[in-house]
């Protein structure tokens, strides 16, 4: 019953999906994180969908790139924009931690907050634009699966920043070896199905996603001493990203 609740606090955090509500209790996020990445999997169900429909009624390129890139928005509500527009504030204010960590807590939008999300949407537009392979278009699509269990296992395995927020509360509430124990299991797999889709491609989409949660770790250690809620939307946002950008590469380079 607790996993059955766990999930709905999961779909009901991450995404606008609508599912039952309930008053949260202590015991009811022990394993939220164990679910987090089944919002990715719906995402790219989404997009594989839409790109098929697209296909099948001839759809204009840029509408099929536009709306798809926009899929995560509509299913997450922009949740880890968020995180990842005040991330790039604090990060390009070059304070200390502890201005920094405040920074992750102002509400107001920065400069810097706006521009690096700008560039941010055009490089991911146009690599997604690249996505043209139905191979790697199931890899990318897996992707989002991959980068939220990676974001899962970051949450219960690196350092925290600080001791309050939400991450740490789902953290500190975290049925710890059981969650790390899953995520890792959704991990094995997820990239296994990726290499079942494509040995190279799907190697090379994985380790990018890889060299980002190592890039994450010692990104946030060196800026705020740990990860918070903040960053962890902005590691969703950068590991989706370098994945496309690496399946565009692969197109590109190899799949014309």
């Amino acid at each position: 019953m607790q996993a059955i609740k766990s999930f709905f606090v999961a779909v009901s955090i991450y995404s606008r999906i609508p599912v039952p509500q309930f008053d949260w209790k202590e015991e009811d996020m022990k394993y939220i994180f164990c679910f987090f990445p089944w919002i990715g999997a719906f995402i790219g169900s989404c997009i594989y969908l839409w790109n098929y429909l697209c296909g099948i009624y001839h759809i204009g390129s840029l509408c099929r790139i536009a709306i798809g890139a926009a899929i995560p928005l509509f299913v997450t509500g922009g949740f880890h924009v968020d995180g990842f527009m005040d991330t790039m504030d604090a990060i390009n204010s070059f304070s200390s931690k502890e201005r920094k960590l405040e920074i992750l807590k102002d509400s107001h939008i920065g400069a810097f907050a706006v521009i690096m999300l700008i560039f941010y949407g055009l490089v991911f537009l146009g690599a997604f634009s690249e996505i043209e392979n139905d191979v790697l278009l199931r890899i990318i699509c897996s992707g989002f699966f991959l980068s939220r269990c990676l974001c899962g296992i970051s949450a219960v395995s690196f350092p925290l920043a600080k001791r309050e927020g939400m991450l740490y509360r789902f953290a500190d509430s975290a049925a710890i070896k059981l969650v790390k124990g899953s995520l890792y299991i959704q991990t094995v797999v997820c990239i296994g199905f990726m290499l079942f889709c494509s040995i190279m491609a799907g190697l090379l989409v994985a380790v990018a996603a890889l060299l980002t949660l190592a890039y994450y770790f010692y990104r946030s250690k060196k800026e705020f001493g740990g990860v918070t809620g903040d960053t962890s939307g902005y590691f969703v946002l950068l590991c989706e990203v370098c994945m496309i950008i690496m399946a565009a590469a692969i197109n590109i380079l190899i799949g014309r």
